[in-house]
């Protein structure tokens, strides 16, 4: 069965946040009476209740209904934190500025680990004008390929996505400095810094 907001959730959510019952209820629209029975197990908010019972409390719809509430002190988010997930079965890539519930084809999404470009995944990065030229020395075959390249700076994220026979190359406009991403379908995602000075760099 899927899970659904707790009693306990909502109760310490609303501690937490240094709410009334009437407090909370009056923000989303109910009566203290309904916060009260939801608290005591004796009822459950109706699902169109859950957004902006989410909003009220502070968290994400996905926070509330897990119980599983991330402490953030920056809950905007910092790109060069943040997380790529792969789907196994169709290959979608999701990017997150946090942790994150995903789930893709019936498939419940883990993070991937980053690993340091090794000498099988080499990130070769040149600067030509005002781009970044991306290449890697690696095979692309339907079995072993690189699926994506991606360029992860403190103000956003560039993704391109990559198929069999392609070449593993992309070019990405220059930004702030940051972080060149590629995922091999076989052994995970590799990261090398962007150059700061060098007009090119093999790394």
């Amino acid at each position: 069965m899927a899970a659904y907001i707790t009693a306990e959730t909502i109760k310490i959510l609303r501690d937490e946040r240094g709410l009334t019952q009437r407090a909370l209820a009056e923000a989303i629209g109910v009566t203290d009476k309904a916060i009260s029975k939801w608290e005591s197990g004796r009822g459950l908010p109706d699902i169109s209740l859950v957004e902006p019972l989410a909003s009220a409390l502070g968290v994400s719809v996905a926070e509330l209904l897990t119980g599983d509430v991330r402490q953030n002190a920056n809950r905007a988010g910092n790109p060069l934190r943040a997380k790529f997930y792969v789907c196994p079965i169709c290959g979608n890539v999701v990017y997150a500025l946090g942790d994150g519930a995903f789930s893709c084809c019936g498939v419940r999404l883990l993070p991937l680990e980053v690993e340091q470009s090794d000498e099988n995944h080499g990130i070769a990065i040149e600067r030509v004008e005002d781009e970044w030229h991306i290449t890697l020395d690696h095979s692309m075959t339907k079995d072993h390929f690189i699926t994506f390249i991606a360029y992860v700076a403190p103000d956003g994220v560039t993704i391109k996505k990559l198929y069999p026979e392609q070449e593993p190359e992309t070019r990405f406009r220059m930004g702030m400095s940051g972080a060149i991403y590629a995922c091999c379908n076989r052994h995970g995602l590799f990261r090398v810094p962007t150059p700061k000075r060098s007009l090119s760099a093999r790394l």
